[in-house]
């Protein structure tokens, strides 16, 4: 099944709706301007029920079917929010906010659920319920989480959801999906490490905590790379150090942050414990002290293998088998999709976005053209999960 063609009949319709919502940045939960958009729209196409204010600025609309015999609920979800970057594509329709882009291509999610809500409605050629769930503060704010607070999947009594994201070097019109872990866990981890300060030219009286941070990096490293098994996936990234205020001082304190990323649940355990006893313990063999917070993130996004399985199939009825890749590779990235996922069974998707900038990048743009595939796979998932007859 190809793209369909009442879709490719509005494509230009939705382009003009994701250009609109890229001029328009909004961040985190502050996304009043989008959110009443999507509101609108959905009042205009004539969907059931609207839901408003879900996990704090969310939409949630129902479109129910010709008939209801199933009984079903199947959730479709898109992001909203756009980031704190400075946008430099020059593109015509650039963000008008300073400091503000879509850099991730939320707004083309939104849209082509904009677009197949608006199918939906027309024809309604399904037996349940379709819930769209449009959702604010993935970037950081952890909106999927929020939302499964205020009882999404139980207002709404959801059965199965699904989510899909763009994919730069992907080509347009292809899929990417895998069983299992698609997008890691995002973790944190803050060291304090405290030394005995003094003067720069008697370090010899000092516990430098300079130096103990600089040998701790080193070791840090070690837990990826010399206790864990080789098959598995694991990223431990220190990205600040922190210490000092003069160049003649050797400062109290110094403080390292990081990332961890980890594709199961066993494996980001293992890595927590291994840094809770390697920080104190190295830090004391110093002569310093050493206190570390850990502080988990997003869950990892686990598809389900029979949703995965059937997410491709709709996926192959839209851009032919050959354009499926069923063993996609995983990303470290993290996605708060994962706990509406570790709520029900489900898949998120990666939806080719061509030879573009990478994602969270100043040049990103969503690209256009994958609109009508991503509306059209919208469209079959819903119609198939709830296969009218």
């Amino acid at each position: 099944m190809p793209i369909l063609n009442r879709i490719a009949e509005f494509h230009d319709e939705i382009t003009a709706w994701r250009r609109d919502l890229h001029q328009h940045p909004e961040v985190l939960f502050d996304v009043h301007r989008t959110a009443g958009i999507v509101a609108e729209k959905l009042r205009a196409f004539g969907v059931d029920e609207i839901v408003t204010g879900l996990g704090r600025t969310g939409v949630v609309g129902i479109i129910n079917g010709k008939t209801n015999n199933s009984g079903k609920t199947v959730g479709l979800r898109a992001d909203m929010d756009a980031l704190t970057v400075t946008e430099k594509t020059g593109a015509a329709y650039a963000s008008t906010i300073p400091g503000k882009m879509h850099a991730c291509g939320h707004d083309g999610h939104t849209a082509m659920l904009l677009g197949a809500a608006k199918y939906l409605a027309e024809t309604r050629n399904f037996d349940g319920r379709v819930a769209l769930i449009f959702q604010p503060a993935e970037e950081g704010g952890g909106g999927g989480k929020v939302m499964i607070e205020d009882g999404l999947v139980e207002k709404f009594d959801i059965a199965e959801v699904y989510g899909m994201h763009n994919w730069p070097g992907m080509p347009v019109g292809h899929f990417g999906i895998r069983h299992g872990g698609i997008m890691a866990a995002t973790d944190r981890f803050y060291i304090t490490i405290t030394g005995q300060g003094g003067h720069a030219a008697r370090p010899q009286q000092t516990v430098d905590p300079i130096i103990v941070a600089a040998q701790m990096v080193t070791a840090l490293q070690t837990i990826v790379s010399r206790n864990l098994d080789p098959l598995e996936s694991a990223v431990l990234s220190v990205t600040m150090i922190e210490a000092g205020e003069a160049d003649n001082v050797i400062s109290q304190t110094a403080k390292i942050t990081g990332t961890v990323r980890t594709l199961d649940g066993a494996v980001q355990d293992f890595i927590e414990a291994r840094l809770n006893e390697i920080v104190p313990q190295f830090a004391q063999s110093f002569g310093a002290s050493a206190e570390i917070r850990y502080a988990r993130g997003y869950p990892v996004t686990v598809n389900s293998p029979a949703e995965a399985d059937f997410a491709a199939d709709v996926a192959s009825e839209i851009a032919g088998a050959e354009r499926v890749d069923r063993n996609v590779p995983p990303s470290m990235g993290g996605e708060d999709f994962s706990f509406m996922l570790n709520e029900r069974p489900g898949a998120y998707i990666f939806l080719g976005n061509g030879n573009t900038s990478e994602l969270h990048t100043d040049t990103y743009d969503f690209n256009d053209d994958a609109i009508p595939v991503g509306t059209s796979y919208w469209v079959r998932l819903a119609e198939t999960a709830l296969k009218a007859g």
